[in-house]
């Protein structure tokens, strides 16, 4: 099996850099930057076996780059068969690409009486297909593998280090808990520290 091909997050984490120095709006932001992870997942060649492994007990959410000024961070979701979120929100903008297998996203909305209800038609994610949420364009949502026989993974951008970042769990009651997520890959390196093998890459 061939290494990684980790030039192609290189030039992704590098490509967003460059978007976000512009300082534009969240509207070019989720646009351009949708369009740059869209290329990202195009190809599922890149990722390293380390931060693709499913946990039987729950969904893994990997950090693979923290931007030094926090601006945002890329992490890898990975679902085992049948793993579910519970309903959630981000705070921040955030884009969501496909990389392997499929999940599916129910947006909710809260009704007059403070309760959480689904929110019109859930979205499928296909290999190669992005999502985009927000608290402008829709943030509160419920994402779960769309497979009960294999691992889904997808590839998550959000405007903040999403892992230190204060959010919030909903019950359909109108409940509210707060949570900071975290990463699961406390024992791992971020992915963008592996200077060395990450010029190997770059040098094949």
């Amino acid at each position: 099996m061939s290494a990684p091909n980790l030039s192609r997050l290189h030039r992704f984490v590098t490509a967003v850099g460059a978007v976000l120095a512009e300082q534009p709006g969240e509207p070019a932001i989720l646009d351009r930057v949708g369009g740059l992870l869209a290329e990202l997942v195009a190809q599922d060649d890149w990722l390293p076996a380390a931060y693709a492994r499913p946990d039987p007990q729950r969904y893994q959410q990997y950090l693979l780059h923290a931007d030094s000024q926090e601006r945002f961070s890329v992490v890898s979701f990975v679902w085992g068969p049948g793993q579910a979120t519970p309903i959630h929100n981000h705070t921040v903008w955030g884009l969501i690409g496909m990389l392997r297998g499929a999940e599916r996203s129910q947006p909710y909305a809260r009704t007059a009486d403070g309760r959480w209800e689904p929110g019109g038609e859930p979205t499928v994610l296909l290999p190669g297909q992005v999502e985009a949420v927000s608290p402008a364009v829709g943030d509160v949502h419920k994402v779960s593998n769309l497979h009960d026989d294999r691992v889904s993974i997808s590839i998550h951008i959000y405007g903040a280090n999403i892992g230190a970042v204060q959010r919030s769990v909903f019950l359909e009651d109108g409940t509210r808990k707060p949570f900071v997520s975290g990463y699961s890959n406390t024992e791992l390196p971020n992915l963008w520290d592996r200077s060395a093998e990450l010029n190997a890459a770059l040098r094949g």
